[in-house]
């Protein structure tokens, strides 16, 4: 029988999975985990939690699932070796550098590749088997045949999500919370820039709309098949959810998984019923039933959850016994009662609150709730769940936990020391300008600027020029790279292999790789391999990861600080980086074609900042319409060490105008106007700076967006 996996975000939460019938539990502590703005368990809690649940023979993980910096190696290495101490039954893991540090010095502890590491393969999976991963926890964006062929293709154990909340991008490959204001999804951090209120320039007009806010995760149905394909723990999504709503989910998963077999149609009607209270988003079952997006976006679906209550109409202050602000609702049919909880969010989607109504009033048939000091008439209010759902379930964790005093120590993470560079890998790899771009055409027009090499996307496009006979590709396969997508599902790659292998055969001996899964097509052949942005190297615990899969050469991540690569990389080191310097940065990443009726390319948010959507055969990209740019850094980086420099054009059409002012400023150390730096100055967001989103965005240049189209 599978494990049922449920969220813990704080020990309510947990007391609701474990009575209500979960097999495990998986929780952060408080650093080092994908949902910070969680209440997560405090040590004494975390300690007491794996002694209780151990005794009673339920499972307990812990989520180690964010990217960590170089200057951050030493804290991972001193709470690895807590955790090793306390004895989990497994951690929760996305950075490879994390990876290396079990490796080397925890190897009892139990690896699971999280979501955010996006395996979507067998190969994927396999590659991390071979480092000692002992589960994936798949990416989400895969439907039912998939998941049973890499069943088939691997020993390794499957995770799959069943409920919850699902990110509109690809699993681990979401930038636009970082480029807003370096609040990074890889980091725990995720603002939710999907969910938000955006104004789209339509073929009829601006238009308003929740555009890339998804509908949420439901697979009651599936649950059958899932069993019969032989996946090993279903998970619900949820830290930041309530008791209750872990509860309630957690009973309806239960009682399926326990009855299906005698009656399978009656216990899908029955858990049904058991998520009725479920008052979160329209619910979707993904790509287990339908691979199109308008199974899944509803610009016209507000971003929160909950059934709707109604907009302020009218509001006012009470002084005495009850005093404080009040509004009553229209537009509802559910009058919300003391005790009930609400969620209120501002018409402008500039903010949004959880309350528990504590007192009503009728006045002059009015009906009149307390709510928080900061909303106002026009703001929407939706039910999160009534009085009478919650529950008092049994404590898992004992009244007192003051025997329970383990914490990390002060150890001393040993010196890594990176292998020296051979000079066969600097005629691979040399040093100079590199421009990447997703045509052929493109390929042609950036070799004016004589690049050392040429980076050439992998895409449909591409695909089919390289794979004509007919035609001979105009491009230099010494001078050429080929860059492979990161996101790898399993239904595309048996012919991915064909193709990589084709084209070896052919000539082309270089190659980016940016998943797991590409690692394992190119093991025993003949290549020189780059690991591309999306094998996140922000350690070079990381890199040395990298090293044991025999790649050398690396592109650093675009969310990357010029302090982080600095001090990642010595100086001997640093011939190895490929320095992004330019880019267009893919946002969103999203494996579906946009709906038809989004007939919009330009969208805006509500400080102004620009934004494209590209829908395309290989799936859909949202693009800022500033771009990423330190071209007149490029002296000051040569001054450092670092000497390979990457102006990535993919996504973009390449005009000789635009390519002369990148030049120019690559040439003269001018900054190019309309530009951004993403991180690389201020580096990741952290509660010890004063950087905002909106203290960000107001910094840039502003423009109008109307004359920014019409440029276009």
């Amino acid at each position: 029988m599978p494990e049922l996996l449920a969220p813990a975000g704080n020990p309510e939460a947990l007391d609701a999975a474990i009575n209500e019938g979960a097999d495990a539990v998986y929780l952060g502590l408080k650093a080092f985990n994908a949902r910070l703005r969680t209440t997560n368990f405090a040590w004494n809690q975390f300690e007491a939690a794996v002694d209780s649940l151990h005794k009673i023979g339920k499972k307990i993980f812990v989520t180690v699932n964010t990217v960590i910096q170089e200057n951050e190696t030493e804290k991972m290495y001193r709470f690895l070796d807590y955790l090793n101490k306390i004895g989990p039954d497994g951690i929760i893991v996305q950075d490879y550098g994390v990876v290396r540090l079990v490796q080397q010095f925890f190897p009892n502890l139990r690896i699971h590749a999280s979501t955010q590491m996006n395996i979507a393969s067998a190969k994927a999976a396999n590659t991390m088997s071979r480092s000692g991963i002992k589960r994936v926890v798949l990416a989400r964006e895969l439907n039912l045949e998939e998941i049973k062929q890499i069943k088939q293709e691997t020993n390794v154990e499957l995770e799959v999500f069943v409920h919850g909340a699902l990110c509109v991008s690809e699993s681990g490959l979401c930038l636009f919370s970082s480029y807003l204001g370096g609040k990074s999804a890889n980091r725990g951090m995720c603002t939710q820039a999907c969910r938000r209120l955006y104004e789209a320039d339509c073929a009829s007009g601006i238009k308003q709309g929740f555009y890339f806010s998804p509908y949420d995760l439901q697979l009651v149905d599936q649950i059958p098949d899932l069993i019969n394909a032989g996946v090993a723990s279903f998970k619900i999504e949820g830290r930041m959810k309530s008791a209750e709503y872990v509860g309630s989910v957690v009973s309806a998963y239960r009682y399926l998984i326990d009855h299906w077999e005698e009656d399978k149609k009656g216990s899908i009607a029955t858990a049904k019923r058991l998520l009725a209270t479920d008052f979160a988003r329209s619910k979707t079952a993904y790509w287990y039933t339908s691979d199109k997006a308008e199974n899944i976006l509803n610009p016209e679906q507000a971003s929160g959850t909950g059934i709707y209550l109604g907009k302020i109409s009218k509001t006012k202050h009470l002084q005495g016994k009850k005093a404080g602000l009040y509004a009553t609702l229209t537009g509802g049919s559910y009058d919300a009662e003391p005790g009930d909880s609400i969620r209120l969010h501002k018409k402008d989607d500039s903010g949004r609150e959880s309350w528990k109504i504590k007192n009503t009033f009728t006045d002059n048939n009015s009906y009149w709730i307390d709510i928080p000091e900061n909303f106002s008439t026009g703001d929407s209010v939706y039910l999160l769940q009534t009085k009478n759902m919650s529950k008092c379930y049994p404590h898992v964790l004992p009244k007192d936990i003051s025997r329970f005093r383990t914490q990390p120590g002060d150890r001393l993470l040993p010196i890594l020391d990176l292998s020296p560079l051979d000079t066969d890998f600097e005629k691979s790899f040399p040093e100079g300008l590199y421009f990447q771009v997703s045509t052929i055409k493109d390929a042609l027009t950036v070799q004016s600027e004589k690049p050392v090499r040429v980076i050439l996307e992998l895409n449909s496009q591409t695909k089919e020029a390289l794979l004509d006979q007919k035609d001979k590709v105009p491009l230099s396969k010494k001078q050429t790279i080929i860059s492979l997508d990161p996101y790898l599902p399993q239904g595309s790659e048996h012919k991915l292999v064909e193709i990589i292998d084709y084209l070896l055969e052919a000539g082309f001996k270089n190659w980016i790789v940016n998943n797991p899964g590409h690692i394992a097509m190119f093991r025993g052949k003949k290549a020189f391999l780059t690991a591309g942005p999306y094998l996140y190297t922000f350690n070079r615990w990381a890199v040395s990861w990298l090293e044991n899969q025999d790649i050398t050469a690396l592109i650093t991540p675009i969310e990357n600080s010029k302090d982080n690569l600095l001090e990642t990389f010595s100086v001997d080191q640093r011939k190895r980086v490929l320095v992004t310097i330019f880019a267009y940065p893919a946002l969103f990443r999203m494996r579906f074609q946009l709906p038809e009726n989004y007939d919009f390319m330009y969208f805006s948010d509500r400080e102004g900042s620009v934004f494209k959507a590209l829908s395309t055969p290989d799936g859909s990209f949202v693009l800022p319409e500033n771009p990423f740019s330190i071209t007149d850094k490029q002296s000051y980086l040569k001054s450092t060490g670092f000497s390979r420099f990457l102006i990535d054009l993919s996504k973009t059409d390449v005009k000789r105008n635009e390519l002369k002012q990148i030049m120019a400023s690559y040439n003269s150390g001018k900054p190019l106007p309309e530009t951004d730096r993403f991180n690389w100055k201020e580096g990741f967001y952290s509660p010890d700076t004063i950087r905002t989103v909106s203290n960000k965005q107001q910094n840039r240049k502003k423009y109008s967006t109307a004359g920014k189209r019409r440029k276009k």
